[in-house]
């Protein structure tokens, strides 16, 4: 009897972690399919909001952006990564920190302001973008019926709004700037403002990366348990038989 039992307990077991992966990807993808316009234009607003805000900011706050400019060198980067004299890995990394364009703003001393995107920060942009997407999606879905209606789908909406503030308003590591390299987008916007030492904009900057990590993380649990719910068979659908327990005995 005892093997019986231990016989049933790793099917189930075996079979947990594969089955919760693809009731997840069904949901998701259910989800895509019907609301490809909500993910879309949620997506959308949020990465386009990433890339506009800090310039927009400063623009505002200091003086407005004379300069926009897309990094010449860029044709040449598909022959830098195939035959640079630099190893691999130190070519891949010099191209994660490539800046891609920048906008800046001139002083009769120089630069004023700067705000770059490198490579690095334009695919946290994309993933930032298409998690939000996805949320808004699995949300609307759920709402409109797709899938079992609990507190989370009247709640979901928050959330996704939440991520969405912070990823717009700098609580998401933005590019690096012309003044201080590697500033994320809240001491971008700080910038704005006479008076932050260099210290405050540090404390700004690990605030930045401590809040950015809980959000992200809260919203990627948030798609995984709307896709989970949302990927829920059917009533018509047989369950995944299990071995009798006489079977296993034998």
């Amino acid at each position: 009897m005892d093997w019986s039992w231990r016989a049933l307990y790793n099917h189930r077991v075996a079979h947990a972690v594969p089955d919760a992966l693809g009731r997840v990807s069904r949901g998701l993808a259910a989800a895509l399919r019907a609301r490809r316009g909500v993910f879309a234009l949620a997506a959308a607003t949020v990465f386009v909001l990433d890339i506009a805000v800090p310039p927009i900011v400063l623009s505002l706050a200091k003086k407005p952006a004379d300069y926009f400019t897309v990094n010449p060198w860029l044709v040449r980067l598909p022959g830098y990564l195939v035959a640079g004299d630099a190893p691999l890995g130190e070519r891949l990394g010099k191209t994660w920190n490539l800046a891609l364009f920048w906008f800046s703003a001139d002083n009769p001393y120089g630069v004023e302001w700067g705000f770059a995107v490198t490579v690095g920060d334009l695919a946290r942009f994309l993933s930032m973008a298409a998690l939000i997407g996805a949320y808004f999606a699995l949300w609307a879905y759920q709402r409109d019926g797709g899938g079992a209606a609990t507190w989370a789908s009247r709640a979901g909406a928050p959330g996704g709004v939440l991520g969405a503030c912070s990823s717009v308003l700098g609580l998401a590591t933005g590019g690096c700037t012309v003044m201080g390299c590697g500033a994320p987008v809240i001491p971008v916007v700080g910038l704005a403002f006479a008076g932050l030492s260099s210290t405050t904009l540090k404390l700004l900057s690990d605030l930045s990366t401590v809040a950015t990590t809980a959000v992200l993380a809260g919203l990627a649990a948030g798609v995984v348990y709307l896709a989970w719910r949302v990927g829920a068979p059917s009533a018509s659908t047989p369950a995944r038989p299990e071995p009798a327990a006489s079977t296993a005995a034998g």
